[in-house]
């Protein structure tokens, strides 16, 4: 039985170890942290959850390959209740609101009664939101092994987003929000993404919504994370937690195994041997510190040297416990505030996200709420700065939090004696935790002068060699992590016939 290694125990990795054990393959992941889930992640403050990850599943929709990968590795499946997203999110701005719902003949009535004079893209827009539902992550097998045929019917069964592409082409959020007159529309169509994203990257997150495809697991990214692990284990596959690792071992055109990093107060690393690893970590990590970069494929060396093109983004986070249940707060709220300085960025917007659909995560009667600050690069160097004085990290995040918590109170004066802060995490809290380049939660925002461009799995120089990461295709995030992993296992099946 051969053996395979796999770094890294987040999504794509687990996925890639309960494809290779459910094919015969004997495998280990070694996973840096207590828990397995990388990205999807979750943990506990006072007696509250608080999730960082899930806002909603592509996939959770049944009769596509993605959602029968999900039920495959644990994450839907039997017993794995789902929330119904209501709505996409809701912006406020001068007095009024608009929201984005999950019906979107709602929003097209919501937003021509708003704006009678944008009826025109309004219609557009809502029309090319339903042809968007079409939209789906290819997931059967990496697409250098696709035939013409197999091109051609994925082709098909999402033609109607051929239509979005054609009407949104090289349009950016920003373009796209100027198409509207009213000011409320123009302003949420920029609020709910970072800037530089695409418009149709709007268009394909709202359908997933609209469609039925982006609800979200009951007990949040944690559970899903810890479903999957469970899997995997039942399958046979050995989980090492708190083992990260050094380096991967190269002897000519061959990976013999991996370098453990030494134990405090040990002399000697440990070796483990194996006929094939995968580097499931972020790529940048993969690249920097666990092989050589001369085995960057010059895909992914062009992403990472265009940082104009291809820029990434971060968030500064604040969770609140509430001892309420905020029913006049629903889902996901946008709103102006005044301006505060994040990093180096100034904000004059702000976003609070109501987690009472998921009871589990606070205590009866009160809620979870969390707002984010979107952060660039720039952001993440002053927060990776700061961070190596532990003291000055501390007071900035307190000092912010406060100021997130004043803003939110004037928005919602009806919180006041009831909410009080749990958590707060930056940039630094990614790069800390998931080695994530430059912060980033996500992979590159592809912007609309550059190529949205797929990075292959196998490695030139190596065969034996392979990644599986969301930074092989933009924007990444948990669907394209475990088409990715499924994608290594079955390079590594094809590599044994």
């Amino acid at each position: 039985m051969k053996k395979v290694v796999i770094i890294g125990g987040g999504v794509a990795g687990m996925t890639a170890g309960i494809y290779l054990q459910k094919a015969g393959f004997a495998t280990e992941i070694y996973e840096k942290n207590a828990v397995p889930g990388g990205q999807c992640m979750g943990w506990k403050r006072e007696g509250y959850m608080i999730d960082n990850c899930i806002h909603w599943l592509t996939g959770s929709r049944t009769g596509s390959g993605l959602h029968e990968l999900w039920k495959e590795v644990g994450a839907l499946g039997e017993g794995v209740e789902l929330y119904e997203k209501e709505k996409f999110f809701t912006a406020e701005l001068d007095g009024e609101s608009v929201t984005f719902w999950r019906d979107k003949e709602r929003t097209r009535k919501e937003l021509l009664t708003l704006s009678p004079e944008d009826a025109e893209e309004i219609n557009k827009l809502m029309d090319m939101v339903a042809l968007a539902e079409s939209m789906q992550v290819p997931v059967e097998k990496p697409f250098d092994k696709m035939n013409p045929i197999e091109f051609m019917k994925l082709g098909m069964s999402m033609k109607d987003m051929g239509k979005v592409m054609k009407l949104y082409s090289g349009m950016d959020i920003e373009e796209l929000a100027e198409r509207f007159r009213h000011p409320l529309i123009r302003r949420a169509i920029v609020d709910y993404m970072p800037p530089g994203y695409q418009a149709y990257a709007f268009i394909v997150s709202y359908a997933t919504v609209t469609g039925g495809n982006g609800d979200i697991p009951k007990r949040g990214s944690l559970a899903m994370a810890l479903r999957m692990a469970k899997r995997y284990q039942e399958l046979g596959g050995k989980l090492h937690l708190n083992t990260p690792v050094e380096k991967v071992l190269i002897n000519g055109k061959k990976a013999e195994g991996i370098l453990l990093m030494a134990d405090a107060g040990k002399s000697e690393q440990k070796r483990i041997e194996a006929d094939y690893v995968i580097c499931a970590t972020d790529l940048n990590h993969t690249f920097t510190q666990l092989v050589d970069d001369s085995y960057m494929p010059k895909a992914l060396r062009a992403q990472f040297e265009k940082r104009e093109a291809y820029p990434v983004s971060s968030g500064f986070h604040v969770a609140f416990a509430v001892e309420d249940t905020v029913e006049e707060i629903k889902e996901t709220n946008i709103f102006s505030c005044r301006p505060l300085t994040v990093g180096v960025t100034t904000a004059d917007r702000m976003s609070i996200n109501n987690y009472s659909y998921e009871p589990s995560f606070a205590p009866a009667e009160c809620t979870v709420l969390q707002s984010q600050f979107i952060q660039t690069e720039e952001d993440y160097a002053y927060w990776t700065e700061l961070a190596k004085d532990t003291e000055a990290y501390r007071k900035k995040k307190e000092e912010l939090s406060a100021e997130a918590l004043a803003r939110v109170l004037e928005q919602f004066p009806e919180l006041k004696g009831k909410i009080r802060i749990l958590d707060v995490w930056t940039p630094a809290t990614y790069d800390r935790y998931c080695n994530a380049y430059r912060g980033a939660y996500m992979s590159f925002v592809i912007t609309k002068g550059a190529k949205n461009v797929t990075v292959p799995g196998c490695l030139k120089g190596v065969k034996n060699l392979f990644i599986a990461s969301q930074w092989q295709m933009g924007p990444g995030g948990l669907p394209t992590a475990a088409a990715m992993g499924k994608f290594a296992a079955y390079r590594v099946a094809e590599a044994e016939k």
